[in-house]
């Protein structure tokens, strides 16, 4: 049996019928911007491999880092033992993150930093004498993973919430941000969200442990773009409510946004912050939920008086290092000025298919460009076109969007959008 036969009917991708899976492409080796097929076909990443190749693949500095640290201490456990990679990206984090963010909580990917800022956030209330707000309250339309605490405050309706009925926790959902990026924001409370969101919050306080959201991006949950105040009403409302106000910036850390957290487009800080994707630049899967001190104080003074979470991987030696390398990569901040040409050019290169028969919206900010169709599109589709374009896509629901790599080039860039625009006409 072939590799791609055995794959094809043995190995369960994302979102698929095993029993029924379109067709896959065998990747034989990637490096920057580019991944290249067993055939030899060669196609930009314009996805980043989901948002977290920032610097491209197999980038030099990052695998120099992880060799040298494989050879010395590829893992160790992180119950009453540390190592240097562990507290040189700690320092790394605290230093960049917002300043009342002083504590680091590592796991191992996005999901799991969303379970443990959740669990957080509980343990959070019960140290703080309020055992009745162990549920969350979050705006609709957002995504933060597919494990059960992350998946019940997914979008209800795009989560397919209606599937786990009963196993599943029930939350509470605002509307979705209303007031989209670069809009003029309405002082009518009604108007801009914050009113719905400031009744929710008012008639369920007394079971909500925080309010988690995408600030800014609402990523996989529909690309949508929304206006940074309504984060600045959030953080109000939450500190009158005693509400601890929980980011999910998995997809929009480290520089993405064309700000290196979508929370300094507002200029909030949350009580809780969940990192991932880009955190190693996507060499490894990894994760931190970065901590205020009056949440980590709280949790100590209380019963048990530990946080009770603990993944055996947690602080592993060769994701941190892996880490710290692609930080090193973002110190001297050129990547800023990188973001800033490639969304600059793509909302110039893009600008046409907004006239494109069947295009809703064509939308950029930083190193994010969405396409919104009036119509779902379909990824099986897409593939066989990314081979011929030499670009792969993978459109979801009415979006055929790119997150690219920030190491583009001009010529790179200009291969994208073309690419999007030729999906848009076809899907």
């Amino acid at each position: 049996m072939t590799d791609a036969a055995f794959d094809r009917d043995h190995l369960w991708h994302p979102y698929t019928n095993v029993m029924a899976q379109g067709p896959t492409y065998m990747v034989d080796s990637a490096e920057g911007a580019w991944i290249t097929l067993d055939d030899g076909t060669r196609m930009i990443d314009a996805m980043s491999s989901w948002w977290c190749t920032i610097h491209g693949h197999r980038n030099p500095a990052i695998t120099a880092a992880m060799h040298a640290q494989i050879d010395r201490l590829p893992h160790v456990m992180f119950g009453g033992l540390t190592h240097a990679p562990a507290v040189e990206l700690g320092r790394r984090l605290v230093a960049m993150t917002p300043e009342r963010l002083q504590h680091v909580f590592y796991c191992d990917s996005g999901s799991v930093a969303v379970e443990v800022a959740m669990k957080m956030a509980v343990q959070h209330q019960l140290a703080a004498g309020n055992p009745g707000r162990t549920r969350f309250a979050t705006p609709r339309g957002g995504y933060h993973g597919d494990t059960w605490k992350a998946m019940s405050v997914c979008d209800p309706v795009n989560g397919m919430h209606h599937l786990f009925e009963g196993a599943l926790n029930v939350q509470y959902f605002a509307p979705r941000p209303p007031v989209a990026l670069g809009q003029d924001w309405p002082e009518d409370d009604e108007a801009n969200g914050t009113a719905a969101l400031s009744r929710l919050l008012h008639e369920h306080g007394d079971q909500i442990a925080g309010l988690i959201l995408e600030p800014v991006v609402q990523g996989a949950g529909g690309m949508r773009f929304y206006h940074p105040e309504y984060l600045r009403r959030a953080r109000r409302l939450c500190d009158e409510m005693g509400i601890l106000l929980i980011f999910d910036e998995i997809a929009t850390g480290f520089g993405r946004t064309g700000e290196l957290f979508a929370a300094d487009l507002a200029g909030v800080a949350p009580d809780i912050m969940c990192l991932g994707k880009a955190l190693t630049g996507g060499h490894m899967s990894f994760a931190a939920v970065m901590a205020s001190g009056a949440v980590a104080r709280r949790i100590g003074e209380g019963e048990p008086g530990l946080f009770m979470h603990g993944p055996t991987f947690m602080g592993n030696p060769l994701a941190c290092a892996a880490a710290c390398a692609s930080l090193d990569l973002l110190a001297d901040g050129t990547w800023r000025e990188r973001v800033e040409a490639i969304a600059a050019q793509m909302r110039s290169e893009l600008a046409p298919a907004r006239d494109m028969p069947g295009v809703a919206d064509v939308r950029v900010l930083g190193a994010i460009a969405v396409i919104e169709m009036d119509h779902e599109v379909s990824a099986d589709r897409a593939h066989p076109i990314s081979r011929e374009t030499g670009v792969w896509l993978r459109p979801f629901g009415r979006n055929i969007y790119a997150m690219p790599p920030f190491i583009l080039t001009p010529d790179e860039v200009s291969k994208v959008s073309a690419a999007m625009i030729r999906l848009a006409g076809v899907l």
